[in-house]
């Protein structure tokens, strides 16, 4: 009944959605359009599709961060070539789109909670679009009679977001909305405004730590954020019905039909199994597949498959696997993630209190995926892992990052802010560049129709203005 009910709104938010053409619908012309779209429909589209945007944006990450890797030799994302992401940009921008769809009409008559999602949900997009691409239209994308529309700074849109967020909490709080969130078309949260806000002061701490290396960086500002955010891993921002598989799950699903796809990482794998770190962690049986020989191995970026690629000489994500099993959730912003921001907060003035939320983190982690308790205790009592106040540091915070947000594109945020600085962690095989990948080249799209306004890119190594 529920993806009966799920499928009538996704195709009602279908027909319905994108009802304003900007520079990004040229030529595109859809009868079935209408404007006065239903704002459930569209709350529909903007919550699903942000959760799918997450996954586009994984896909992408996965394979710069090596916890995937793809089964061919040099493969484009392997080796940081200038891989083509016009269909990421669009995405993101067709989702905000109806996004500012739902948030006028939801202004129009004072419904207050949509204009909270749609404000959190624009702030969540973009903030992912411009960890990508730097600088990118904004304060003129959205102007219908615009084709050409000039660029913000990402340091712009940045600070655009963290207000959408400021408002979208004092949205969420005004009294007697004219319509309130449908539960079943909200897919994030199932309409719980207290979540919301959660989330959005999740968010708000997120971009936050992003500036660890500049000096706006405000560890009690990210505290204070942290305070009002997720408490248990029953908060989480997440997407949990899908209309056919969910979308790691069809990668896992894709590779059993030799379409291959999701193949693990040696980087990820030798993190898990104890090659790097000496410490082997129960949570690679609940990710990766076993192969012929009965132990779990990576593929190398770059270098592609050591066999025919069919007869399991290397490990994939697995259809029983925590994030690739039947209806596996989508996991936009979690508690755990919470955890480790709290733990890279504190560090400093507040070792005790960092090195206790940094356990806490793992644990969340480990309990979301499904750990048994007597494996994560002893994961937990390991000196490799828990070693002490005295000798914690913000590498294991990292590494445990890493690991604890598996498939999530925040991972080659952190990466970037640590400078890739994970142990034994190096350049894929062939790669085009002679350092790690910073950034992505905007779309052949953009360039295409408007080419007098994209920056220059100097190289996929060059930093945006959060990674000096």
């Amino acid at each position: 009944m529920r993806i009966k009910q799920f499928i009538f709104i996704l195709m009602a938010a279908g027909i319905f959605a994108g009802c304003k053409k900007d520079y990004l619908d040229i030529n595109e012309v859809n009868p079935n359009q209408t404007e006065n779209p239903p704002i459930n429909g569209l709350l529909a589209t903007a919550t699903y599709q942000s959760g799918l945007n997450v996954f586009r944006a994984a896909n992408i990450t996965a394979y710069y961060t090596q916890q995937l890797a793809s089964p061919n030799a040099s493969s484009g994302s392997d080796i940081y070539d200038n891989v083509d992401r016009s269909s990421l940009w669009y995405n993101v921008y067709n989702t905000i789109r109806d996004i500012r769809v739902m948030r006028d009409i939801a202004a129009s008559n004072n419904s207050y909670q949509h204009i909270g999602v749609a404000k959190v949900l624009e702030a969540f997009n973009m903030s992912m679009l411009i960890d990508f691409f730097g600088d990118a239209p904004y304060s003129e994308a959205w102007d219908a009679k615009n084709f050409n529309p000039t660029y913000d700074t990402g340091e712009e849109i940045f600070n655009a977001s963290l207000a959408l967020i400021d408002d979208a909490i004092v949205e969420f709080n005004k009294a007697d909305p004219a319509t309130t969130l449908n539960p079943a078309s909200d897919f994030i949260h199932g309409g719980s405004i207290p979540n919301w806000i959660k989330t959005a002061h999740a968010l708000k701490a997120r971009l936050l730590n992003r500036l660890s290396k500049t000096a706006a960086y405000n560890p009690g500002t990210i505290i204070a954020e942290l305070s009002s955010a997720y408490t248990s891993n029953a908060d989480d921002a997440q997407i949990t019905s899908f209309v056919a598989r969910s979308p790691w799950n069809q990668a896992a699903f894709n590779n059993t039909q030799l379409l291959l796809d999701a193949w693990l990482s040696e980087q990820f794998v030798d993190a898990l199994d104890g090659t790097t770190y000496g410490v082997v962690d129960p949570r690679l049986m609940h990710i990766a597949t076993l192969t012929q020989f009965g132990d779990y191995r990576g593929t190398p970026n770059g270098v592609g498959r050591v066999g025919t690629g069919t007869s399991k000489e290397e490990s994939y994500l697995s259809l029983d696997g925590f994030y690739s099993m039947a209806g596996a959730p989508l996991l936009l912003i979690t508690y755990a993630e919470m955890k480790f921001i709290e733990a890279e907060a504190k560090f400093v003035n507040d070792k005790p209190g960092s090195y206790a939320a940094y356990l806490e983190g793992i644990e969340a982690n480990m309990d979301k995926i499904g750990v048994a308790p007597a494996e994560k205790i002893a994961y937990l009592a390991n000196p490799v892992v828990a070693p002490g106040v005295a000798g914690f540091t913000l590498d294991h915070i990292f590494k445990e990052k890493y690991i604890a947000l598996f498939l999530q594109p925040e991972v080659w945020t952190d990466a970037r802010r640590y400078d890739y600085q994970y142990e034994d962690f190096t350049l894929p095989a062939n790669a085009l560049l002679s350092t790690f990948i910073r950034r992505v080249d905007y779309p052949s799209t953009e360039q295409e129709r408007n080419g007098a306004n994209v920056p220059a890119v100097s190289g996929l190594d060059q930093k945006l203005w959060w990674d000096q």
